[in-house]
């Protein structure tokens, strides 16, 4: 792809195309001493009519002087000023004397003619990963992730990983993997000191990020997350998104057993019912597992306290 400037090219520019007549090198004027139609020289690319024919002499042509050029072959007075690359573009030629810049887009932008402009490239969502990287000319191609495999980021670049393993002697999958979060494993002598919540902990980063919330309900949210202490998420109004993910994940790291039990809640409390749905859904899941595998009613006995 490229993309050449757009220039108003004079109709005293006129193509020198291949097979047609010779005539187009030359064009008609008028001697102003005598006042005869002259038949003069056309100037070639990268020059410009300098002095025009008359009866005696021939045409004068000049070459363009730097940051101007001439395409065709022309009889004006004067070059035509090179272009200047747009929003979000490169030089991908210079400009020279027989022909203008050419451009393409910015590393990370391809161009899309619907709009004639250069648009950054899409990045995949969590669950999916990069089939064919962006280039200048097209945008990114994703895909879904690969069974056995995750994506917990969003990333114009990344490809999913595999799920990681819990064959290992002594380890149960407590929670399958799936395309947006990895396995979860446990032994059941961690099961014994672990509530089941403990074990949800290691998805919510990537639910939150799976889950693409709008800024304001991650701002409330946020508000509602409670801290052992009692205290406030301070600050949370100018917040944004990136920002946001980083505090829900710090309260994350310190939270309680018995306040990850309360997310699914106030998820729901704060309007984003269907992800406290599928949150809770984890978790039951997580506790039925640890139960079953290990044989312990610890998590079950947690989950039904916390109703």
């Amino acid at each position: 792809m490229l993309m050449l400037i757009s220039l108003f090219v004079p109709v005293l520019l006129l193509p020198l195309v291949q097979g047609e007549p010779g005539s187009l090198l030359t064009f008609r004027d008028t001697d102003p001493i005598t006042g005869s139609t002259v038949e003069c020289d056309r100037c070639p690319p990268g020059y410009y009519l300098r002095a025009g024919c008359t009866e005696t002499h021939k045409s004068e042509c000049s070459p363009c002087p730097k940051g101007s050029f001439t395409e065709l072959w022309n009889y004006i007075g004067k070059c035509l000023r090179c272009g200047v690359c747009g929003h979000n573009q490169v030089v991908k030629t210079e400009c020279m004397a027989d022909s203008d810049c050419q451009c393409e887009c910015s590393e990370g932008y391809y161009y899309k003619r619907k709009y004639d402009a250069c648009l950054s490239h899409s990045a995949c969502p969590s669950g999916h990963e990069v089939l064919t990287q962006g280039t200048a000319d097209e945008d990114t191609v994703c895909r879904v992730c690969p069974n056995g495999t995750f994506s917990d980021t969003v990333s114009s670049l990344k490809n999913c990983t595999a799920h990681k393993s819990c064959s290992a002697p002594g380890l149960h999958e407590v929670l399958r993997g799936c395309t947006w979060h990895d396995s979860v494993c446990m032994t059941c002598d961690q099961s014994a000191s672990k509530d089941g919540a403990d074990y949800l902990k290691e998805i919510i980063p990537s639910f939150f990020i799976h889950q693409k919330m709008m800024v304001r309900r991650l701002r409330h949210i946020l508000r509602k997350l409670p801290f052992e202490d009692g205290r406030k998420h301070e600050g949370v109004s100018g917040m944004y998104t990136s920002e946001l993910h980083q505090r829900i994940n710090a309260w994350v790291a310190t939270a309680t057993a018995q306040h990850i039990r309360q997310l699914p809640a106030i998820l729901t409390k704060t309007g984003a019912i269907s992800a406290g749905e599928r949150l809770q859904h984890k978790l039951h899941r997580i506790d039925s597992h640890v139960a079953e595998l290990c044989g312990l009613n610890g998590g079950a006995d947690a989950a039904r306290g916390s109703e």
